[in-house]
């Protein structure tokens, strides 16, 4: 098991910044594929942002190239979302996730753990 815990959300200003982390505890955190998601009430879950298990290759949706950065710190058992730029359209709620996959991918079901989520805000 994989406990993922999200922080950092909050309520911005449009062109603001957040920085959002996801703490793991459990198995060895540097085995898993980590990823982003965000979603809106109703809607499904949409792909952010993912990272390889030692950081190497990062992938992202085509609306936050140049805007967000992914990374990771394995001794912290730590993945950031820094997020820049931000627009209203970007207001969801975020949550991280693990997978045992050996490349990253951007479907959900092939994440095995999910975080509880945190909201992020952005204020026209």
């Amino acid at each position: 098991q994989v406990q993922l815990v999200e922080s950092g959300g909050g309520l911005v200003q449009t062109g603001g910044s957040l920085r959002l982390s996801c703490v793991a505890s459990g198995r060895t955190f540097s085995n898993y594929v980590v990823g982003w998601f965000r979603q809106a009430p109703g809607k499904e879950r949409d792909f952010v942002a993912a990272i390889t298990r030692s950081g190497g290759s990062t992938t992202y949706v085509n609306s936050v190239k140049g805007r967000f950065t992914i990374s990771r710190d394995n001794a912290k058992n730590t993945v950031y979302l820094q997020m820049n730029s931000l627009k209203p359209e970007d207001t969801d709620v975020y949550y991280c996730a693990a997978g045992s996959g050996v490349v990253v991918t951007t479907t959900p079901r092939r994440y095995d753990y999910w975080g509880q989520g945190t909201q992020v805000t952005v204020s026209s």
